[in-house]
């Protein structure tokens, strides 16, 4: 990695930051208008009641992208880790970050012992599904995802 950048976990105090990427997520999936979630909650939800947790990547101190992520799991395999958003500010993409950060992902599911890891690509994010196909991952046609919203 360059000089002045760092893969991180989240600290408390992270929060909004991480919610500012979250906004720019849901900006480029076309939905900025379906986030609900606040800082205060996501603080809660990472640092005190620990159901989800978050690698960061900063340069310079300021924080630059993220893979948030919990644990799921699979009667068939048993405990999954499920990678919830990988994202990376664009003017900060390219020279392999997006690699790296989904490498420390990987590597903390290993050590973890979960069996399998899983993740959602939207089926028009070409420049995401390309970087999937290029580490090996297999993208499954096949499922159908339901979902409620309360």
């Amino acid at each position: 990695m360059m000089e002045g950048t760092n893969i991180r976990k989240a600290k408390r105090g992270d929060e909004l930051a991480l919610m500012g990427l979250v906004h720019e997520l849901a900006e480029f999936e076309k939905a900025p208008d379906e986030v609900i979630n606040t800082p205060e909650q996501l603080a809660i939800d990472i640092f005190d009641d620990k159901i989800c947790d978050c690698f960061v990547y900063e340069i310079e101190g300021i924080i630059r992208g993220m893979a948030l992520y919990y644990i799921s799991y699979s009667t068939w395999r048993g405990r999954c880790l499920y990678l919830e958003d990988l994202y990376i500010q664009p003017d900060f993409r390219r020279g392999g970050i997006g690699q790296k950060l989904f490498q420390t992902l990987v590597d903390e599911a290993k050590e973890m012992g979960v069996k399998r890891m899983d993740w959602q690509v939207l089926d028009w994010n070409d420049s995401a599904i390309q970087f999937y196909k290029k580490i090996g991952a297999t993208l499954d046609p096949e499922w159908i995802n339901g979902r409620l919203f309360f």
